[in-house]
């Protein structure tokens, strides 16, 4: 890790990006991270910044974000919060803004399926999943959390061969917060050479996050829809996280597709931590 690690926030003002900030400072208590909060204007604003109703909604802007600082910069143990104002297209500017402050991962919250166009972070969500290069935690507004929260986490692990390059991570941030993993098998079809890359994977898995010192537990799933199956597995368990790839590699396998992780993000109650694949 970093010396300076600095946590990405995506902001609009809206509940759920709120919820995003909220979490994102529990996260730094753990991590002792910095926290970045990005605000993008979209570029198809009516008004230039320097005209009378521009430079008014600017002010605007800078005076709330303001606020966020002074509200939750005492909530952080260790670091700084701070903020930055980007113009352009949400997803590609909080990527970018990523890359340039060497981010550890960005957090951003999801309205998950019903959408509220008056704001643009939840909708973006999935897209800033997908253009960045870190991880990203994406949070429902509804979903209720303590200040030690992430205890148990939940590692779907499918046929695919990028199923596993989630482990190392998820054992980084197992140690953080001294967490449990829960290995899921998870398979939507009975073909015998697709369960046994599953079992064969998972054993790998469970193998390298007990060699570290975490508590590891595992078990297999079938079920119709892969997406409905983590979410229930993760809801009986009471999990606090889910970490899961954004795409993986098309074939005949029982595989996660990106749609699937659209899907999870767009849908589960639990906070979901997605990275992208590695070629």
């Amino acid at each position: 890790m970093k010396k300076e690690n600095v946590i990405i926030v995506a902001i609009d003002f809206s509940k759920c990006s709120i919820k995003a900030l909220e979490y994102a400072v529990s996260i730094a208590n753990n991590i002792k991270s910095n926290i970045l909060i990005v605000y993008v204007e979209k570029l198809q604003t009516t008004d230039s910044i320097y005209s009378k109703n521009g430079h008014e909604c600017r002010l605007k802007i800078v005076d709330n974000l303001d606020k966020l600082v002074a509200k939750y910069q005492p909530l952080l143990k260790k670091g700084k919060v701070e903020y930055k104002i980007r113009k352009g297209k949400v997803h590609k500017e909080i990527a970018n803004q990523a890359k340039y402050s060497d981010a550890y991962m960005i957090v951003a919250g999801t309205h998950g399926i019903s959408g509220f166009e008056e704001y643009f972070i939840g909708s973006n969500a999935f897209r800033i999943v997908t253009s960045s290069s870190i991880p990203v935690i994406t949070i429902r507004e509804d979903f209720i959390f303590k200040q030690k929260h992430i205890k148990k986490i939940v590692l779907p692990i499918d046929s695919s061969a990028e199923t596993r390059q989630k482990v190392p991570f998820a054992v980084e941030m197992a140690k953080h917060f001294n967490s449990e993993i829960h290995i899921i098998g998870i398979y939507s079809t009975n073909i015998k050479a697709v369960k046994n890359y599953i079992e064969s994977y998972t054993k790998q898995a469970v193998e390298y996050i007990e060699k570290r010192g975490i508590v590891c537990k595992s078990e297999y799933k079938f079920c119709k829809n892969i997406t409905e199956g983590i979410i229930e597995y993760s809801q009986e368990i009471k999990s606090d996280l889910v970490i899961i790839m954004s795409e993986q590699e098309s074939s005949t396998k029982d595989i996660w597709l990106g749609r699937s992780a659209q899907q999870m993000v767009n849908h589960s109650p639990i906070p979901v931590l997605t990275l992208n694949s590695k070629d």
